[in-house]
C-alpha cells in the first residue's frame, strides 16, 4: 500500500525524522493559505502528491519566491496529468498538493531501506549521489550505491552507521545526524511493517542541518490488520479501480498489458497459467487469484473485474478443484456469464473433485464456451481465441 509524500512526512515526523514544514492543500486557495502559514516571504515549494517519483522531472514540483508564483504554480499543477517515467505515458491527474518551506540544499544524498527476500534480512541502500537522478546512477555507476543489511536478531550496529557515514562522506554533526536518521528509519519501518522506507534526497543545507527533502513509505498490505489507522491513509484515486474492487471481494488481482484474462484458483497456478500463455504466444491481462474457497458471488466478482478491461479478448479459467468442487465452481462460472451477458471466447479447464460433473454441467450449459484437459491445450486454445500470439 502506498502513501503520498506528506502523509510519508507525518509519520517520519511522528519518528523525529527532520522534515520540511509544510500541509497539504486541494485548491489553488488552500494552497495559498498554507503559504501564508509557514512563511510570509518565502520561497516555498509547490509539489504534487502522487504515488509515483519523477515528479520534478515531470513538471510536478515548483519552487515559488512570491506568492503570486504559488498560486500560479498551484493552478498550473493542480488537475494536470501528470506524466512520469513511473506513471507510463497515461500519467496521472493530480488532485493534491503538498506546499512547504524551501531551503538551501548544499548536496543531496539516498537513503531507503527495503526488504532483501534472498537474505531475509532489511537492507540500507545508501549513496552520496541522491536526487532526481538516482535511477541513472544504480544504472550507470552502482559502486556508488552503498549497502547495509541488518541481521534481524543483532538489529542495525553503530559500525554499520560508522561505515555508512564515511562512505557517504560525513563527519562531526552531520556523521551523527545522518546516524540519528538511518537509526529512526530502521525503527519506523519495522514498527509501521513497512515494504519501503525511502528518503530523496536526504539534504544537507547550506546551514548543515540534515533533513529528509522527500519522503516515501510503502507498507506492506499483508500486515495491514496490525495498522487499523493507516486504512484513511489509502488513497483510492491513485490505485487501479479493478485492484480495489477485487480487494472487497478478498480476490488477488493485478492488472497487466496484455488480451487474455486469467481467472485461476492459488497464487502457484495463476503464475504457472501466465507463464504458459506468455510459452504459447499469448500475453495475459491480468493476474487474479480467486482463492480456495471461491462462491458463486466471487466468481461473478471475478468475471465483472476481468471484462472491465476492454484489452480482454478472450478469458481462461483454469481452477483446480481441491477443497472446492469443480461442480461448484463451474455453475459459478455459468450463473456469472448468463448474468454478465458474455460475449468474449472463454475456455475453461477443470481438475480435482467432482470434474466431471463440472465439465457436464459446463457442456449442457448452452454457454459459447470450450473447455480444455490440460493446460497446454488451454492455453493455445485461450492464445487462438483471442487472435493468436503476438
Amino acid at each position: 500500500m502506498k502513501i503520498h509524500e506528506y502523509q510519508a512526512k507525518e509519520l517520519f515526523r511522528k519518528y523525529q525524522i527532520p522534515v520540511p514544514n509544510g500541509k497539504p492543500a486541494f485548491t489553488v486557495d488552500e494552497a495559498m493559505n498554507v503559504a501564508k502559514s509557514l512563511s510570509s516571504n518565502g520561497p516555498w515549494v509547490v509539489k504534487a502528491q502522487i504515488h509515483a517519483g519523477g515528479r520534478g522531472k515531470g513538471g510536478g514540483v515548483k519552487v515559488a519566491k512570491t506568492m503570486d508564483e504559488v498560486k500560479t504554480y498551484a493552478s498550473s499543477i493542480l488537475g494536470m496529468n501528470l506524466v512520469t517515467h513511473q506513471t507510463g505515458p497515461e500519467g496521472k491527474v493530480v488532485k493534491r498538493l503538498l506546499v512547504e518551506d524551501g531551503c538551501n540544499i548544499a548536496s543531496e544524498f539516498y537513503l531507503a531501506v527495503t526488504l532483501d527476500r534472498v537474505s531475509s534480512q532489511l537492507v540500507i541502500m545508501a549513496s552520496p549521489a541522491g536526487g532526481m537522478d538516482i535511477e541513472h546512477v544504480a544504472a550507470t555507476t552502482p559502486e556508488k550505491i552503498f549497502k547495509e543489511w541488518v541481521n534481524p536478531i543483532t538489529g542495525l550496529r553503530d559500525f554499520q552507521c560508522r561505515s555508512l557515514s564515511m562512505k557517504m562522506g560525513f563527519a562531526g554533526p552531520q556523521a551523527k545526524a545522518f546516524t540519528d536518521i538511518l537509526k529512526k528509519l530502521i525503527r519506523l519501518f519495522i514498527e509501521s511493517d513497512c515494504s519501503l522506507a525511502e528518503i530523496n534526497p536526504l539534504t544537507v543545507t547550506k546551514e548543515g542541518n540534515v533533513l529528509a527533502l522527500d519522503a516515501k513509505v510503502d507498507f506492506d498490505e499483508n500486515a495491514l490488520f496490525r495498522h487499523p489507522s493507516f486504512a484513511e491513509l489509502r488513497d483510492e484515486n491513485e490505485e487501479d479501480p479493478s485492484e480495489t474492487a477485487a480487494k472487497k471481494f478478498d480476490l488477488s488481482y493485478i492488472s497487466l498489458d496484455g488480451n487474455i484474462g486469467c481467472m485461476v484458483n492459488g497464487a502457484g497456478l495463476a503464475m504457472a497459467t501466465m507463464d504458459i500463455i506468455k510459452y504459447e504466444g499469448g500475453s495475459p491481462a491480468n493476474f487474479l487469484d480467486v482463492g480456495g474457497g471461491a462462491t458463486q458471488e466471487k466468481v461473478t466478482e471475478a468475471f465483472k473485474i476481468i471484462l472491465s478491461d476492454k484489452k480482454v479478448k478472450a478469458v481462461l479459467v483454469n481452477i483446480f478443484g481441491g477443497i472446492m468442487k469443480c461442480d461448484v465452481i463451474a455453475n459459478g462460472i455459468i450463473a456469472a456469464a448468463k448474468q454478465l451477458n458474455l460475449t468474449v471466447p472463454l475456455v475453461v479447464r477443470l481438475e480435482g473433485t467432482n470434474v466431471e460433473l463440472g465439465k457436464k454441467l459446463l457442456n449442457e450449459s448452452g454457454l459459447k464456451l470450450e473447455t480444455a484437459t490440460g493446460m497446454k491445450e488451454a492455453a493455445q486454445k485461450v492464445v487462438a481465441a483471442a487472435g493468436g500470439s503476438k
